[in-house]
């Protein structure tokens, strides 16, 4: 009865203490978010060098830096990987004394060798120099099957070098989304016992060394396993891991935190619990419990593959690993149970992380100081404040810490930033994200956010983000009327632009400064200016806007001078007609172009620039969304030459992904083609260069072609100025409106750049 009360109370200080904390929290309007990057291909980790360069890596092997200054991206270099079954460029970290050593620490997966390389290279300015590579440690993996890596690499407060490594297993098939204990012969893959639990490898684990200058490294004291130990690797710090993605130091305790991706069963059953993701902390070397327990350490059974008997369940204090596949101790340190948990379903703990997938990730640390007001860092009511979140489902959380780093509760992360997928609009003040993906505060306070993108490959949604928080004077909000592209009918043609739509969040008066990019060129100081451009190009028209305090932003807009924009009318069908589900519905278009002329005079042409694409509209009103690779290239001039499945020009972009699919460095070759051009391969027809797309735009087209296959081509591209598109069955009685779409992109009047038209209509189901 004591314990019950002291329980209670115990609770209801906990309950106050969350409470009070929540409803002090800062106001979301004081966050301001600024987009520092787009259209990342895989991005994955994120680190700042003392300089103010931002560092990131992609999963396809490139390093990569963003100068805040000129905000221009260098290619610092490429490593050569294996890019199968989740391989790549895993991750990386600065050395605690980069700016006197350049050196950097990579985790990737080399093509000769089946498992992972730790390496460092050194920085040479921007480029990283592939030949100073010091091999630090290599440790090896299964390249049979999918799947599980790792890994972040992370530097500890006292100089140590810690990675992340998964458990290298396969995540489905006889395991039915419990604990992996294949033992027959040949399933290797399936047994997580060969990995997390073997304390002979390094998969499954978080691992911790002191490098040294000369490129090798020393085992510090505190990992799990003294140095010497029969049967054991001393770099292991943390044991019983299944796929620790990402993981943080804290920068004052060097507690180590991860997200720990969980199995997929939905219930529990008799072989053991069902998933969960966990976020896991570890104040000192321990066992984590994988394969053999799952979150608050809830035990699987034993289980026989091969006579489908089910043993006993494992017991926590004295996991014991008599798999076959076991090359180290038999009886393993007790297991420690998750820091936070939660399955797919809603949980009946921490309601709040509601139901969906899951895919934990765990970030940094926050810890407060003073000058943090001065540089617009975040507030002091996060101090202490673990950042997590689930790259999946997805949600962005703090879990605030007391003095010894033990949870005191969650909170939300501010209704500034929204972890969502959804396509509905959002609120003004609000900046939407899809799958947080690696998170860092810099020396100022200020957070830096990496977002993946839609779904797992290259998205051009992917993003960059630094949030600030605004203790004073709030900066204004700069907005130029004109979205994406002003054109101008031709050089000297005067163009209006504004920044009237400008304001500031304190209401005071603004001033302004326009200037034309590249160059500098001086626009105008009003809110409205008009622009007079004598030489043909690509240009970008930037504003800053200034309040009285001095506090500014900029917003950008596109100038395409000398080339004028296509115009595409649909003949028919009109817009609102209808339509039969399954049923071909004919269409005819117009085409004007000032420069490439009339499509009555000239059908044969234009029809050949004009492409023609139906999707279904979905119940939220918006259009099926396209793969950002075939929308990029819409956009470009690639489907002039190319269809998905037909010869034109140049040949069909499925007989170029069969040429190309699966061979080492194709993505490279292809990217260098399409920028500048080439001959000879498919044809006598050259192709032509494309200097104005960046090699991430390049990839991201690339990577959408890649995946086509013969009769898997994508959706419908009807290529012409008449034809007929046959609406697909929707699988449903009410599929609602059927969207037709045509583009005609035009070629350009050099040196401004291609145009594309475009008209949308909308069809009702009969």
């Amino acid at each position: 009865m004591k314990l019950t009360s002291t329980l209670a109370v115990s609770a209801a200080l906990c309950a106050l203490t969350h409470s009070a904390a929540a409803a002090e929290a800062p106001p979301d309007y004081r966050f301001q978010v600024e987009r520092l990057i787009e259209g990342i291909p895989q991005p994955m980790g994120l680190a700042l060098a003392p300089d103010g360069r931002i560092f990131f890596n992609e999963y396809g092997g490139k390093l990569k830096i963003y100068h805040p200054k000129t905000r221009a991206i260098v290619v610092a270099g490429e490593l050569k990987i294996f890019k199968d079954q989740e391989n790549g460029f895993l991750g990386f970290a600065l050395d605690p004394k980069f700016s006197e050593n350049g050196w950097i620490y990579c985790l990737y997966s080399p093509p000769g060798f089946d498992g992972q390389n730790l390496s460092r290279f050194t920085m040479q300015g921007d480029t990283l120099d592939l030949a100073s590579e010091k091999l630090l440690l290599q440790y090896d993996e299964q390249r049979q099957q999918c799947c599980h890596h790792g890994g972040t690499v992370a530097f500890a407060p006292d100089g140590c070098l810690l990675w992340s490594a998964g458990d290298n297993t396969h995540p489905h098939a006889d395991s039915n989304g419990y604990g992996p204990l294949d033992e027959r012969p040949g399933r290797e893959p399936w047994d997580a016992q060969k990995s997390s639990a073997n304390t002979m490898s390094l998969a499954g684990k978080v691992c911790r060394i002191r490098p040294k200058p000369d490129g090798t490294y020393e085992i510090p004291a505190g990992n799990l396993f003294p140095p010497g130990t029969p049967k054991t690797r001393p770099e292991i710090y943390a044991m019983g891991c299944r796929n620790p993605w990402r993981m943080s130091v804290d920068a004052q305790t060097g507690y180590v935190y991860w997200g720990e991706v969980g199995p997929d069963a939905n219930d529990d059953g008799p072989r053991g619990p069902r998933g969960y993701d966990e976020i896991n902390q570890a104040k000192k070397a321990g066992n984590f419990g994988w394969p053999y327990f799952i979150a608050n350490n809830l035990p699987y059974a034993d289980y026989d593959y091969a006579t489908k008997k089910l043993g006993p369940l494992f017991e926590p204090l004295l996991p014991i690993n008599e798999s076959v596949n076991n090359t180290g101790i038999r009886a393993l340190p007790p297991a420690t149970p998750a820091f936070l948990y939660w399955p797919y379903r809603k949980p009946d703990k921490w309601t709040e992380f509601g139901e969906g997938g899951r895919t934990a990730c765990a970030g940094p640390v926050f810890h407060w100081k003073p000058e943090f007001e001065k540089t617009n860092g975040f507030p002091k009511h996060f101090d202490n404040c673990l950042l997590f979140w689930d790259w999946e489902r997805p949600f962005i959380k703090w879990a605030r810490l007391d003095e010894k780093s033990d949870l005191v509760g969650l909170e939300p992360f501010t209704g500034a930033v929204v972890a969502s997928r959804a396509a509905t609009p959002l609120p003004t003040g609000q900046t939407r994200i899809k799958r947080p993906s690696f998170a860092t505060f810099g020396p100022d306070g200020q957070l830096y956010l990496m977002d993946y993108g839609e779904a797992w490959g290259a998205n051009g949604d992917s993003q960059l983000l630094k949030i600030s928080y605004v203790s004073g004077n709030l900066p204004p909000v700069a907005k130029v009327q004109l979205d994406f592209l002003a054109v101008s009918d031709a050089p000297d043609a005067e163009k209006k632009l504004s920044a009237a739509e400008s304001r500031d969040p304190d209401g005071g008066a603004l001033t302004f400064n326009w200037t034309l990019q590249p160059g500098g060129k001086p626009l105008g100081t009003t809110a409205e200016i008009p622009v007079t451009i004598k030489e043909p190009g690509n240009y970008v028209a930037e504003v800053r806007v200034t309040d009285a305090q001095g506090a500014s932003s900029t917003a950008r807009t596109r100038l395409n001078v000398g080339n004028r924009a296509p115009k595409v009318t649909f003949l028919e069908p009109k817009d609102g007609a209808t339509y039969t589900p399954g049923q071909p519905i004919k269409y005819r278009l117009a085409i004007s172009d000032p420069e490439d002329g009339e499509s009555s005079a000239k059908p044969d042409e234009l029809g050949a620039r004009t492409l023609v694409t139906g999707a279904f509209r979905r119940d939220d009103g918006k259009e099926e969304p396209l793969d950002p690779g075939i929308t990029r290239m819409k956009q470009s001039d690639c489907f002039n030459c190319h269809a998905a499945e037909q010869k034109i020009v140049g040949p069909s972009l499925v007989e170029i992904a069969t040429k190309y699919r699966g061979q080492s460095g194709a993505l490279e070759l292809l990217t260098k083609k399409v920028r500048e051009g080439g001959s000879g391969v498919w044809g006598p027809v050259p192709m032509l260069p494309h200097p104005q797309l960046t090699d991430d735009e390049i990839t991201i087209m690339l990577r959408w072609m890649l995946a086509l296959e013969p009769g898997k081509g994508g959706p419908a591209l009807l290529r012409g100025l008449a034809g007929e598109v046959t609406t697909p069955n929707p699988g449903k009685p009410n599929p609602g409106g059927f969207v037709l779409e045509a583009t005609y992109t035009d070629l350009g009047r050099a040196p401004a750049g291609e145009l594309s038209g475009r008209a949308i209509l909308t069809l009702r189901p009969r």
